[in-house]
């Protein structure tokens, strides 16, 4: 399972002309899941995002994390992060998980993310969203499960 990370001042997701999220201070999330993930993935993605330290203290210092501003939570699923560039000028989405598990994964995350964090909105999955963030840094961090990058 992956997901880009983004700190942000506000972000919102709109599909179809309809707002459907909307968070302040926090992170909006781009989430994908591989074929081989399991609920330990979407646990693990969970416990990171939750505890990140990508926030700064009165010192300027990345410690604080999600949990320690109280900040919100935009989850998009995005099958896209799965994407293969390495070879080629299109991506390769082969490993990418099948769309009844990657749904069911990326609820899981969501609902695991929901006891932890005390506002997360999504978007719609596998609906072509339109996602505004207002970046905060700029600060982006990519996580995976299986702690490729």
């Amino acid at each position: 399972m992956r997901a880009v990370v983004q700190r942000v001042k506000e972000a919102f997701v709109i599909v179809d002309g309809k707002e459907v999220g909307r968070i302040q201070r926090g992170l909006c999330l781009l989430v994908g899941v591989a074929q081989d993930d399991t609920e330990e993935d979407a646990d693990y993605l969970c416990e990171k995002v939750a505890n990140l330290r990508i926030f700064e203290d009165e010192t300027s210092k990345f410690n604080l994390s999600l949990m320690d501003v109280g900040g919100e939570v935009l989850v998009i699923s995005n099958f896209t992060v799965m994407g293969d560039a390495r070879k080629g000028r299109r991506p390769n989405f082969m490993f990418a998980a099948e769309k009844e598990k990657a749904e069911r994964l990326y609820n899981y995350f969501v609902e695991k993310l929901k006891q932890k964090v005390r506002k997360v909105e999504c978007g719609v999955f596998q609906a072509h969203m339109e996602v505004s963030i207002l970046n905060d840094g700029p600060v982006t961090v990519l996580l995976d499960s299986k702690k490729i990058f």
